[in-house]
């Protein structure tokens, strides 16, 4: 499994020969503005909810492969398939076996509308168990007793974690939530794209590895192997 970090809360996760793209919000970011989302190409379009900062891209990069299935929940999946797009939509607690591996979209705590006004539904985020390695995405998430519920059907080895504070958890509630998932390799997301969620990178770093935990600050465009 491969994951690469577009930045902001854009991921492209490479698993047992597909290609999953989660939040595209890329050509708006000046600090990406080295990656060609022309470029992109993905079999599955993983969206946590409908904010502007993690659907941006949806619409354009469907253009470019209009093969791909919109994984989201019940109300954002039918946003898109009434504009001709295909989608899968779930809810929380549902599991649905892809050519991949198993999804499960899960809780998060944050709002949901689409920069139009239309309602988003429920945030969301996905466990995502393939080629033997399993990840969570939180989405957009406040610190939430809900996580504890996760290692009690899947051990995790990855939790990809909102850690920017403002709009979701900071650093020191993402430690919590690393104990709450029972995971202690984190990749840190939703942070440093705009001024209310800069961070000190240093110092988040050395949080986590006062307590016996790793987190992974990834540059733009770089990626990791599990």
């Amino acid at each position: 499994m491969k994951i690469t970090f577009y930045g902001h809360a854009s991921l492209q996760i490479e698993v047992s020969g597909k290609t999953i793209l989660v939040d595209p919000f890329i050509s708006a970011n000046p600090k990406a503005a080295h990656i060609n989302i022309n470029e992109l190409k993905f079999d599955y379009l993983f969206i946590t909810h409908a904010h502007q900062d993690h659907t941006l891209d949806v619409e354009h990069l469907m253009q470019f492969n209009p093969e791909a299935v919109i994984v989201s929940n019940a109300e954002i999946a039918t946003y898109y398939m009434l504009k001709g797009y295909k989608a899968h939509m779930m809810n929380h607690g549902g599991s649905w076996k892809f050519d991949f591996g198993l999804v499960k979209f899960v809780n998060a705590i944050h709002s949901s509308s689409f920069a139009d006004g239309t309602y988003g539904g429920n945030p969301g985020g996905f466990v995502i168990e393939g080629e033997h390695k399993n990840i969570y995405i939180a989405g957009d998430t406040a610190l939430t007793m809900d996580m504890k519920l996760i290692p009690m059907r899947t051990k995790l080895d990855l939790a990809i974690l909102p850690i920017g504070s403002n709009f979701t958890m900071d650093v020191e509630d993402a430690i919590i939530a690393s104990d709450f998932l029972d995971c202690d390799k984190v990749l840190g997301y939703h942070y440093d794209t705009f001024g209310y969620i800069e961070i000190n990178h240093e110092d988040a770093i050395r949080k986590f590895f006062n307590k016996g935990k790793d987190l992974m600050l990834l540059d733009i465009g770089q990626s990791i192997e599990l």
